[in-house]
């Protein structure tokens, strides 16, 4: 059979590469045949305050660092959302609040990496290809892992990230597809789109050996094609922002019910390097963290049963200073927050082990310590929750262990 490619169109749509014969019509019909695992993973890229948005208000040297930018105590007005008496939510990541209390959202603070850096760059770098302090490692972390798990649950539809580029994370040997809008996907052989001929070239073969399972794959695909996010209907009251995040974790959500075999999503959103004027419980951050929130809730609450079987985790590539800087805002710093969603996760606490932020706790002096390696939250993921057995190859020099996992899943 000949080798098809999958090209850009209008800058919406990348492939790393893929051949369309039938095993490939045969790995997509069976991964859509049954549920499996599913992680969503979702960069804060910029370097978000997880201070200002994990708050530490039971921490008076919270207060002391940041006279302007603090979020008042809870029960102040603007106040934070109080979680278990010494952390509390930012206010706009009230929507956010039910699934603490569902407990199927977990935290850890002071999570992130052991290198020094506070360059974008290169943390970004590192978080994605889970080696930090390492530049020439070749691929992401995730990509490793569809590597390691290739021959299980296999599907041209497998790995997708909602963005205009590859991201880092997703890079490397296997499969993987970025796109910016469902509804402009799009597959050329040689100068030519998909046609009813292409179609009808490769749905005969396919039937012979699938029995007619080769027309469904076809069908699902054209159906992807046409696809047009606007008339999707979300499900148990779900209402995404029209924000091009809300819509990216929205057609997340429409991939995942298409029956595709999606077992790895990415999705990005910038905006998070408040140097200047960074704001409070109102302001630039505030208004970032409201899209955020109501974007990742939306999601959550559409996929329903479904996040029995998901994950969704945020990171960002390391957090801000202590205190805030003359310009009312915050500079690169070093720990940092994440979150975890899902059904089997052991939600409603704040993981990790809580540094202080006096003077002499600070990492460097300035910046909240790291105690968590982001590598045993991401570790811990892809063992307890993805099912797979041998992760040394994810995290390639480091010795991912059970006895260092901050315990978000039992």
């Amino acid at each position: 059979m000949t080798s098809r490619r999958v090209f850009l169109k209008n800058g919406a749509f990348a492939l790393v590469s893929l051949g369309f014969a039938p095993s490939f019509l045969a790995r997509t019909a069976y991964a859509a045949s049954g549920r499996s695992k599913q992680l969503i993973a979702i960069f804060q890229r910029g370097a978000v305050d997880g201070l200002n948005m994990i708050v530490p208000h039971g921490e008076a040297d919270y207060y002391r660092a940041r006279p302007s930018i603090a979020i008042a105590r809870p029960r102040a007005a603007e106040g934070a959302i109080d979680l278990d008496g010494f952390f509390g939510l930012n206010p706009r990541l009230a929507s956010l609040k039910p699934f603490w209390d569902a407990r199927t959202l977990a935290i850890v603070h002071a999570c992130g990496s052991p290198d020094a850096t506070r360059s974008h760059f290169d943390a970004q770098d590192y978080m994605e290809s889970g080696t930090p302090g390492v530049k020439s490692t070749e691929g992401g972390w995730l990509n490793r892992y569809l590597q390691a798990r290739q021959a299980e649950t296999e599907s041209t539809f497998r790995a997708v990230a909602l963005s205009q580029q590859m991201p880092r994370m997703l890079q490397g040997h296997a499969p993987a597809l970025a796109m910016s809008q469902i509804a402009q996907f799009g597959i050329r052989g040689g100068g030519d789109m998909m046609s009813t001929g292409f179609e009808a070239q490769y749905a005969a073969a396919a039937d012979q050996v699938l029995n007619g399972v080769g027309r469904e794959a076809f069908s699902a695909m054209k159906t992807l094609k046409t696809a047009d996010p606007a008339r999707y209907q979300p499900e148990n009251g779900a209402q995404y922002p029209q924000s091009p995040f809300g819509q990216a974790l929205k057609q997340i959500a429409q991939l995942t019910k298409a029956g595709l075999g999606l077992e790895v999503a990415f999705a990005d959103l910038g905006g998070w390097d408040t140097h200047v004027n960074q704001g409070g419980s109102q302001g630039q951050l505030a208004t970032r963290l409201d899209d955020f929130s109501r974007s990742i809730a939306a999601l959550v609450t559409d996929l329903g049963e479904r996040m029995a079987d998901t994950t969704v985790v945020t990171m960002s590539e390391f957090g801000r200073a202590v205190n805030e800087n003359g310009n009312r805002g915050t500079d690169h710093g070093h720990g940092n927050a994440m979150m975890v969603f899902g059904g089997g996760v052991r939600g409603g606490k704040v993981y990790g082990r809580w540094p202080g932020l006096a003077a002499d706790k600070r990492y460097e002096g300035r910046d909240l310590a790291v105690t968590t390696d982001f590598r045993d939250v991401f570790g811990e993921i892809v063992v307890r929750h993805m099912g797979l057995s041998n992760s040394q190859s994810i995290f390639p020099g480091y010795q991912v262990s059970a006895s260092k996992f901050p315990g978000l899943f039992a």
